[in-house]
């Protein structure tokens, strides 16, 4: 068996329909389409959503909320991943090292679910009240980069 001998089953492919042969063949004259109309004629074809002239939903249906352009999406880092790195001071790049952020365009915010062990400063673009108590209770410093 090589890849050159390999055929399809029989079955698997239908011949393509031949249109406009012939009133013997079943789609002869109008070749499928009827009679007449927007769809009949060639290069007829409307948008999925084209609903034949009449307001669309999408225009009928009411304006709703807005996108916020000053809006900051953090990228969570929770003490409990955090924990894993085995350093005195955890910096950004450790973070990114780590795999714990990707991107590096947007910021990174440390959140306090888990639990920190030992003396660490860590620094973030920001960080969550419950994990600065519980970087401050183990001993730990918080560095908030701008």
């Amino acid at each position: 068996m090589r890849l050159g001998n390999i055929k399809k089953t029989p079955g698997a492919t239908r011949n393509n329909k031949r249109l406009g042969r012939g009133a013997g063949s079943g789609t002869g004259k109008t070749s499928g389409k009827g009679h007449k109309g927007q769809k009949s004629r060639s290069g007829a074809s409307m948008r999925p959503t084209f609903e034949g002239g009449q307001m669309p939903l999408n225009r009928r249906l009411p304006k709703k909320g807005f996108t916020n352009i000053f809006r900051v999406g953090y990228q969570p880092v929770n003490l409990y991943s955090l924990e894993k790195i085995d350093r005195e001071e955890i910096a950004l790049a450790d973070i990114y090292e780590a795999g714990l952020a990707s991107k590096k365009s947007a910021p990174v915010k440390v959140l306090g679910k888990g639990e920190i062990t030992r003396a660490v400063k860590i620094s973030a673009h920001a960080f969550s009240k419950s994990a600065v108590q519980k970087i401050e209770a183990a001993g730990g410093k918080v560095e908030v980069i701008k």
